[in-house]
């Protein structure tokens, strides 16, 4: 059986921290930020976790 290739969208999307949690980039805070309060601008700036429900699909794309 041949490797698992990495789907590289999804290796430039989301990282994995060193105790092997997935993190991810909040959507809404590429374009028209003039409109959005700057509160929510600052709470969309950081990354979070990948939600449970997904944790499956994301480390198959990214071949762990």
């Amino acid at each position: 059986m041949p490797k698992m290739k990495t789907d590289r969208g999804a290796a430039k999307r989301f990282k994995v921290t060193g105790t092997g949690r997935l993190r991810r980039r909040q959507a809404m805070r590429s374009h028209l930020l003039e409109k959005k309060p700057t509160r929510r601008t600052r709470r969309l700036a950081g990354e979070v976790e990948v939600a449970p429900a997904d944790l499956r699909a994301v480390r198959r794309m990214l071949g762990r």
